[in-house]
């Protein structure tokens, strides 16, 4: 969309509006922001440069490890697909993913490949510097929505908002298929006519957009279609056209969506496989996420989705309260209910709302020192204004002061442990000096063939789901001194061993006994997450 049809609805509404010099608010602003439309808004392409070095940035600071996901579920199939080698965990065999996410990364590293830059730093950053240009166009819609809905003062203070959350700035470029749905749904909202305004109008065709990407999304996330079935409800709603809607762009983009990704999904599967429908019966109906533990109904109202906004959350209440938009508000509601009926919930299941939330963050923002230019701030000496901090100034200062500390010991302190220790061996690796890996430590708790990027032989303790009985895994947390005996008897003899400190006392005989040597330790963590405190992984050599 050019810059110039961002423009055109407000400055219709304002040329309608304006008489004898002045000009009346939109109906979703208030003044100070009314006022702050005045100003010409950023030019889009310094927005999207802007986020983009931000985001990229961000990308380079990222050393933890926060979830499997990141890597088995993308990363290691992308690789698998692109090297020929690499780790499909169970999900792959009951054909529950679409290979239609790890197909972008997988292309990627084809590119890398043929430029030879195939080497150890370079394949440990990269996907993560590709997802960052996928965030930055996701910031660039949350700016470019939060204009047609408030106008440019609430969407600057959106971006703001977006940049400075701890959670997106530690979640938003990994990896995760949930990362790439979020800068959809923002790209999505943005086309649909039901999100906005009857005053702020969508291009002609513009739905047909929103029902593409809707459609992309939920082709990449299943779950996804929780949150385009309110914007299709509210659509359905709203349009006077609803036959045309369902029967001329609905039905036939969505089937289209569908059809191409079945047919990627057939030539990676040597068979048919309807993702969705697999999907939906695992998660849904089967309850099989629960496998992975579960959380209070009320968990992503009191705990989740509270600690991702963290100190926004007054802001967000607020501008909720004082827009009154409550079709977007109402789009945060219905996605944490629906997620709270099932028993499985992680943080970034909600990931995809987290910036609509902060699009009222901003609108809170903008309007705080409303209320002390109505009342005659600028009669007020010149002195006293610039002795005190404004209000605005004064939330600046307590976001950024919460959330950046936040943001940088999460993304470069907790839990690095096992992505230093994986890096290191892939350097060594590549040096000739590793020979094969086994990892004694819980399965997936490190990245795997995607960042070694060496095809040696490796082994982790299975966690496969087997109807209740104990998998590999959850044997060795058990009793790990036994389980290794016994491993030990039926194992070829591994160059180097990677396990956990807390796991390391137990063990320290056995390793001694097999000729195994400490060769490096790396931190990983101040405090326990889901065992013991793991506050190290460590490296053993034969």
């Amino acid at each position: 969309m050019k810059h110039s049809e961002l423009q055109s609805p407000l400055k219709s509404i304002k040329m309608r509006q304006r008489k004898n010099g002045s000009s009346i608010k939109h109906p979703n602003l208030s003044d100070a922001e009314a006022k702050s439309q005045k100003k010409s808004p950023y030019s889009l392409k310094d927005v999207f440069l802007t986020c983009l070095g931000f985001r990229m940035l961000n990308a380079l600071l990222i050393q933890t490890y926060f979830n499997p996901d990141e890597h088995w579920q993308a990363l290691e199939v992308a690789h698998r697909i692109a090297f020929g080698y690499g780790h499909l965990t169970w999900e792959w065999e009951e054909g529950i993913r679409s290979y239609l996410h790890p197909m972008m990364f997988a292309l990627f590293y084809k590119l890398l490949a043929l430029l030879r830059l195939d080497i150890p730093c370079v394949m440990i950053k990269a996907p993560r510097l590709l997802q960052s240009i996928f965030s930055a166009v996701g910031d660039l819609y949350l700016y470019k929505l939060s204009f047609v809905l408030f106008g440019d003062g609430v969407a600057k203070w959106a971006l703001f908002s977006q940049l400075a959350n701890w959670f997106m700035f530690f979640c938003f470029n990994r990896t995760f298929s949930n990362s790439l749905e979020t800068t959809l749904t923002l790209v999505g909202l943005y086309y649909w006519p039901s999100v906005r305004s009857s005053l702020n109008k969508a291009p002609s065709g513009s739905r047909k957009w929103g029902l593409a990407l809707a459609a992309l999304a939920c082709a990449i996330r299943p779950t996804s279609a929780v949150t385009w079935v309110y914007v299709g409800l509210l659509e359905l709603y709203l349009t006077h056209d609803r036959l045309r809607f369902i029967f001329v762009e609905l039905i036939p983009i969505g089937s289209v969506v569908l059809g191409i990704t079945c047919l990627l999904d057939r030539l990676m599967y040597d068979s048919w496989v309807l993702v969705p429908l697999n999907f939906l019966k695992f998660n849904f109906l089967s309850s099989g996420g629960d496998y992975y533990g579960t959380h209070k109904w009320h968990w992503y109202f009191t705990q989740g989705f509270t600690v991702m906004v963290f100190t926004f959350l007054p802001f967000c209440v607020a501008g909720i309260i004082k827009s009154k938009y409550w079709k977007l508000s109402g789009l945060i509601l219905w996605v944490l209910g629906l997620y709270s009926i099932l028993g499985h919930k992680e943080f970034r299941f909600v990931l995809p709302v987290l910036p609509i939330s902060l699009i009222f963050v901003g609108y809170s923002l903008a309007a705080l020192d409303e209320r002390g230019s109505r009342n005659g701030a600028k009669k007020r000496s010149s002195c006293i204004c610039n002795k005190w901090p404004s209000r605005k100034q004064l939330a600046i200062f307590f976001l950024l002061a919460s959330n950046i500390p936040m943001a940088l010991y999460m993304s470069l302190i907790h839990q690095r442990g096992t992505e230093d220790a994986m890096n290191y061996l892939s350097k060594e690796a590549a040096k000739g000096k590793v020979k094969s890996i086994v990892f004694l430590m819980p399965c997936h708790a490190t990245p795997y063939y995607s960042t070694l990027h060496n095809n040696l032989p490796m082994r982790f303790l299975d966690c496969t789901p087997n109807k209740g009985m104990p998998t590999e895994s959850d044997r060795f947390m058990m009793d790990p001194v036994s389980f290794a005996v016994d491993f030990a008897k039926n194992w070829s003899h591994p160059s180097h061993i990677v396990l956990f400190d807390s796991e390391e006392r137990h063990l320290k005989d056995f390793l001694i006994s097999h000729s195994f040597r400490e060769v490096r330790r790396f931190f990983h963590a101040h405090f326990k997450v889901d065992h013991d405190l793991q506050a190290s992984v460590v490296v053993y050599a034969d």
